[in-house]
């Protein structure tokens, strides 16, 4: 006989109805509605009347009953009373080794026409906190580029955050594929954000030889919605950490933090934040540090990070740029004067820093970078009256000798796409030029 008191007990006991909220406003960028328990942060489904649109989006502000949401895609179609419902499970990507040489969206669905990715079985959540400070592992193992340039002069360490700050058409896509072919990363992230359309298929082909292998691409170009443009970025961060969490030395290279920025910039001034630097809000430099701090080392593996910057008009005391130095381990500078000159990468050794250097390479290592950083510098400070036959020779011996080197000292930090170099014999190239 069926116990129907403990049947209908257990029909009283499940929800068995779906709570929804309604759009109340819809403006160009955001969506408001009332209806529904909802905190900053959580993400929404929204839905139209007649089921022809469904996009996510996530709540940014609270006004009394009413809340905003910025959805990740555009809300052309929408309408007043479209209903609006909790996504409990929240933002998080599907993990796997079934990522390696894929290309994905921000929400890491596929889009280069792979089929559905397989080999995902993990879940890990976009918003993580970063290592607490005292289990972050001490920096103290070189992360070799096979770029001669900084592995000589500008030497990464494994768990470094570094950034590349160069103006627009300088070169930074070009050094970034020399240093996803040539680094001894085992796992490569790659993150392109706001970035032109075509410029994907180009940086895969051109920058990176067609070849994927142990990479994964996270792609959201400039005209998707800012969450996307947002969201990417974290995205390409879950995915790396999950790779550390196997045990990997992970590469992170994210172009550019500049983009990322002004989507929160969008984002922010959207909901009714105050514009404070350059029509940046408070909430970018609050993000930035989020987003950086997850990169490093803990017990089980690294994430070497590289964060391209462009910098608005080649002026380095941009509010992203100068927020971004204060929060990085290093700068590497590319310099459009390098560039004209015709000398790639053109890295400005002088304007830029590694502030690991000395804890990662021998003191022999170090001796010969400080001999030749004084031969860079002798020649920068003289450069005037050598053009215009101010100096003559004798005058300055230490002077003499650097301009002797010059040449050979040019050859040295050039270095062709398509050459790669490993770290003892750019090591051993160094000792030669100084000698």
């Amino acid at each position: 006989m069926v116990d129907l008191e403990k049947f209908i007990n257990s029909i009283d006991s499940t929800n068995l109805v779906i709570p929804f909220g309604r759009i109340k406003n819809i403006t160009a960028t955001t969506i408001i509605a009332n209806g529904i328990d909802v905190a900053v942060g959580d993400t929404v489904r929204i839905e139209s009347e007649q089921n022809l649109y469904k996009v996510l989006g996530m709540i940014t502000a609270i006004e009394g009953e009413n809340f905003k949401i910025v959805p990740f895609s555009f809300i052309d179609g929408f309408r007043i009373n479209d209903r609006v419902f909790l996504q409990k499970e929240g933002l998080a990507i599907n993990c796997g080794y079934g990522l390696l040489g894929r290309v994905l969206n921000a929400l890491g669905e596929p889009i280069d026409n792979g089929g559905k990715v397989q080999d995902v079985p993990y879940t890990s959540s976009l918003n993580k906190p970063s290592i607490p400070p005292l289990e972050r592992g001490v920096i103290n193992k070189v992360f070799a580029t096979g770029v001669k340039a900084i592995d000589s002069m500008l030497t990464s360490g494994k768990g470094q955050k570094v950034g590349i700050f160069a103006g627009s058409g300088v070169g930074k896509s070009t050094l970034m594929g020399m240093i996803v072919k040539g680094c001894e990363a085992q796992i490569k992230v790659v993150a392109l954000i706001g970035e032109r359309g075509r410029e994907i298929p180009e940086f895969i082909q051109y920058n990176l030889g067609g070849n994927l292998e142990n990479t994964v691409i996270i792609a959201a170009t400039s005209d998707e919605s800012a969450l996307m443009r947002k969201y990417g970025a974290f995205t390409a961060m879950a995915v790396a950490e999950f790779f550390r969490d196997q045990g990997h030395d992970v590469l992170l290279i994210m172009d550019s933090v500049t983009r990322f920025a002004m989507a929160q910039r969008e984002i922010g001034l959207s909901t009714g934040e105050p514009p404070v630097s350059r029509g940046y809000p408070p909430s970018v430099f609050a993000l930035l540090p989020q987003l950086m701090e997850r990169a490093g080392n803990n017990k089980l593996g690294s994430i070497t990070a590289f964060f391209t910057v462009l910098v608005d008009g080649d002026d380095m005391n941009d509010p992203i740029a100068d927020q971004s130095r204060s929060i990085l381990d290093g700068h590497i500078v590319l310099t459009r004067e390098l560039t004209q000159s015709g000398i790639y990468p053109p890295i400005d050794i002088l304007q830029s820093a590694s502030r690991v250097m000395d804890k990662v390479v021998l003191k022999e290592h170090y001796n010969c970078f400080l001999k030749l950083k004084k031969v860079l510098s002798l020649i920068k400070e003289n450069e005037v009256l050598i053009r215009v036959g101010a100096y003559k020779s004798g005058t300055d011996k230490e002077l003499d000798e650097a301009l002797a080197r010059k040449d050979k000292v040019t050859a040295f930090l050039s270095q062709a796409q398509e050459q790669k170099y490993d770290f003892d014999t750019i090591v051993n190239l160094l000792k030669e030029v100084v000698s």
